[in-house]
Parts: C-alpha cells; structure tokens; sequence
C-alpha cells in the first residue's frame, strides 16, 4: 500500500478564503498544501470586474484578482495542486483525506474553503451571459446597473434583499415569481410593497434571454401551461438569480454540524468548527454576506486559527 503524505495543514478550495488562508499558513511556516478544486479561483472568476474589494481603486477584473492571489499564496511557498478533496475521514486524528485521483493525505490541520455554488433555473442562456448581463449576486454586481432595468428571480427573503438593493441603484426592478404569492417573511413583503420601484410579476417563469452584446430583455411566460398561459418579451439590462446557494459541504456533512440549507457551523463567530484542527471559511460557512472581502478575512482567522491549534499541541 502507498505511504500516505503527511501536511501540517490542508488547505480545501481557492477562492479568496482559500488563497488567503495559504498565504497566512504559508508565512506561519505551516507548509500548507492547496487543492483549487474544479473551478480554480471561485466564484469571481465568473465576475468581469470587481470593484468592492479593498485596494482596487478602478476595479480589477475577477480572474485576475484571484491570478494574483494565487501567485501572492506561491510565493510565500504554498503548495498549490489541481484537483478535488472526494472524501473525508475525521474519526482520529491525523484527519485522511482522499483526492479525486484516489491519493490519501494525513493532515494535522484542515482548512474548508469550498464555497457555495449558486443555483440557477438552468437556462442555456445563463452561462451564455454570464457577466454580460447574467449574475447571482445584486451586492457584487449591482453597481453596473444605476439608473437601468433589471429583473429578479426568486420570492423569498433573499430576493426581496436583493431586490430592495437594487431597487436604491436601478430605475426599475421586475421580480419574477413562479408562485402567486411571495414566500418571504411578512416584514420583507412589506418593504417590497412600499419601493414604488419594484414590480412583481406573479405566476411567471423564465424561458430565456436575448440580447446581441449582452443581456437585453428576458422571455417570459405567464400562468404556463394554464389555458391562459401569456408569452411575452420583457426588456431588462440586467437578470439577477436569487433561488438560493447550495454550499459544496458534502464531503464533510458527516462528520461536522451544518444547517439545513448546508452551510457548516462553526463556534461563535470564529472559523472553528466543533473538530479540532477543522475550520471552515468563506462561503462554505457563511449564508449572510457571500462577499470576497469576508470570506478572504475569514481564510485569515482560519489560518490563525489553525497556527494557534499547532503551536498549541
């Protein structure tokens, strides 16, 4: 049988939570080792410019803030390797972790910084968009849309928060509701009612966008499959996806406490989970603010953490 690797500290997915931590495992000599998972770089590498995040005064395109992130986490000497953690086994300790390519690893420390996966109503058109018009989060991307039309999917208290933001930069919010009714706390219907800004568009479904250089309007049906179903054009500048976040925490849903959604819980407000040794950071663990600057402050306070725990024992 192969000898498995044996690392200080394992370091689970690259968006900014994931750099981040490496870079601080890194200058802490804790020699980490990364795995970047499917989509290296996270969500932001689907973002065409960032311009929320610290030290970016004109904005940064996505792919390449997190190119230098990257290059930020090698230079201090972490190990960076393609590929995805499969499966986990945190009964003892060393923890064993196994890649996509069947390798065991033994790790002193580990570091889930796996991200939440958008989720999409699964329009070809979606990912034909993607950044031309086509985003899954109004606080990122809502900027680029002052003074436009823009429309929401979703009925819940997320898509009512998102389109309440928007609603304060955009000339016009349409929200595009399968269901009758909104599924959101009363507060938040409420807020929706009173932004004179906002429409609701009840009953509809989505069947796909149009537009030559990037999104101008989206086709809708209304009451579909009703004998007074309604196809129609709307013409918006923006399609926003609020249907919710899957986080990617399958692997480690056995051994460690999530929500009902998935998101892992960790121990009042720190990145520690209730293993020790295990931290959890970024979007993984955070269903409130899914932003880059949080979850790159949260690798920080993993990464400390994980530091602390060594130095410790």
């Amino acid at each position: 049988m192969e000898k498995r690797e044996h690392v200080k500290c394992l370091i689970i997915g690259s968006g900014p939570a994931g750099y981040t931590a490496a870079i601080y495992a890194a200058r802490a000599n804790l020699s980490p080792v990364e795995y970047c998972g499917l989509q290296t770089g996270g969500q932001l590498t689907q973002t065409t410019t960032v311009e929320n995040f610290p030290g970016y005064p004109e904005g940064v395109d996505g792919n390449e803030m997190m190119m230098q992130l990257r290059k930020q986490a090698e230079r201090f000497g972490t190990d960076l390797r393609d590929g995805e953690i499969v499966s986990s086994d945190f009964s003892s300790q060393p923890y064993v972790l196994t890649t996509d390519r069947g390798e065991e690893i033994e790790a002193d420390t580990v570091i889930i910084a796996t991200g939440a996966s958008a989720k999409y109503l699964g329009l070809d058109d979606e990912q034909k968009y993607m950044g031309q018009g086509v985003s899954a989060c109004a606080t990122c991307d809502g900027f680029f849309y002052r003074k436009r039309t823009v429309a929401v999917v979703g009925g819940g208290d997320t898509a009512c928060e998102e389109a309440l933001y928007l609603a304060s930069l955009a000339k016009k919010v349409y929200m595009i509701v399968r269901k009758p009714f909104l599924r959101a706390s009363e507060v938040m219907k409420q807020r929706v009612k009173d932004t004179d800004n906002i429409e609701v568009l009840f009953e509809h479904n989505t069947l796909g966008l149009y537009g030559q250089y990037g999104v101008e309007g989206a086709h809708l049906v209304k009451r579909m499959g009703e004998s007074d179903e309604e196809r129609y054009d709307l013409p918006i500048d923006g399609f926003f996806l609020a249907i919710g976040h899957k986080p990617n925490s399958d692997v480690f849903k056995q051994w460690l406490d999530t929500d009902e959604t998935g998101y892992i819980k960790t121990i009042d407000g720190t990145p520690c989970t209730k293993l020790p040794g295990v931290y959890a950071a970024g979007d993984v663990a955070d269903p409130h603010y899914r932003q880059a600057v949080t979850a790159a402050a949260s690798g920080c306070k993993a990464a400390i953490e994980a530091d602390r725990y060594l130095r410790s024992k």
